[in-house]
């Protein structure tokens, strides 16, 4: 696909400095990069289905059973188009002996498609069946016809377009699960500090409610402490109080007694 020139700085140095980095803390470009992938494979994904919608409006109508077996004659296709794709990329590797056993695993595929085509062309019409039936692949959106060569399925299936599409479609599966799991550790993170945090509150809390019910105590210790010396000054000012009344009260009998044993004697002598 023609998408332009990458905005990216592609820079092994900078990929291996990153790497290093996110070993000591998270620095989530993970997420950035499943948010462009997913708007990516959400275009891909749209294209598919309004392709699907097309064939639907444009292709003749057919039965379900005719349908399944087109569908499997469509799935044999699929097979053999990927087993050619993977023959020629070992060959080119230079394993030919593997390469070898794929093209026998090909040619089994491909008896499987003939008979499978065979039920299908009996299943409806000739002239029916003479119309190229197409599909929409799942991968890349691509279209794939019934009655295409084994050339045609190899280059799909083994092209740049259909095999990048599944590298980002597995990449993107790996940047969920990445994503989901450092989401799912940060947010344990976040409930254990706030345990914490709601821990040492509760400590912070009771510590100050001692320090209140203590200084509550000191309090009314000292209220009882200035109550009791209140007490006993009001005590000792009510006998003080009590022993003046009491001298005065001595005192004025004496001055009375006095007086009265004086006017007695002036009697006396008065008489004599």
């Amino acid at each position: 696909m023609d998408l332009g020139e990458c905005t990216k700085i592609h820079d092994l140095a900078l990929r291996a400095d990153y790497e290093i980095a996110s070993k000591e803390r998270d620095l989530f470009f993970e997420l950035d990069a499943m948010d462009h992938l997913e708007s990516f494979i959400a275009e891909c994904d749209r294209r598919t289905e309004l392709a699907k919608k097309r064939l639907a409006e444009t292709q003749e109508e057919i039965s379900a059973e005719v349908s399944a077996k087109a569908e499997k004659v469509h799935e044999l296709n699929e097979e053999i188009g990927k087993l050619l794709a993977k023959a020629e990329q070992l060959g080119a590797e230079g394993n030919v002996d593997e390469s070898q056993k794929i093209l026998m695993e090909v040619e089994k595929v491909r008896a499987k498609k003939k008979e499978a085509e065979e039920e299908y062309r009996n299943s409806m019409p000739a002239s029916s069946f003479q119309q190229q039936k197409l599909r929409v692949c799942e991968v890349c959106s691509a279209y794939l016809g019934l009655h295409d060569n084994d050339r045609r399925l190899a280059d799909h299936f083994g092209g740049k377009l259909h095999l990048g599409f599944i590298q980002i479609r597995e990449k993107l599966d790996q940047l969920r699960k990445t994503v989901a799991e450092k989401q799912e550790k940060r947010n344990q993170d976040r409930l254990r500090r706030r345990e914490e945090r709601e821990r040492e509150e509760r400590l912070s809390r009771r510590s100050g409610s001692r320090t209140r019910d203590r200084r509550r105590s000191r309090s009314r210790d000292r209220r009882r402490r200035r109550s009791r010396s209140a007490s006993r000054e009001r005590r000792k000012l009510s006998r003080s109080r009590s022993r003046d009344r009491h001298r005065r009260h001595r005192s004025r009998s004496r001055s009375h007694s006095r007086g009265h044993r004086r006017a007695s004697r002036d009697r006396s002598a008065k008489y004599k």
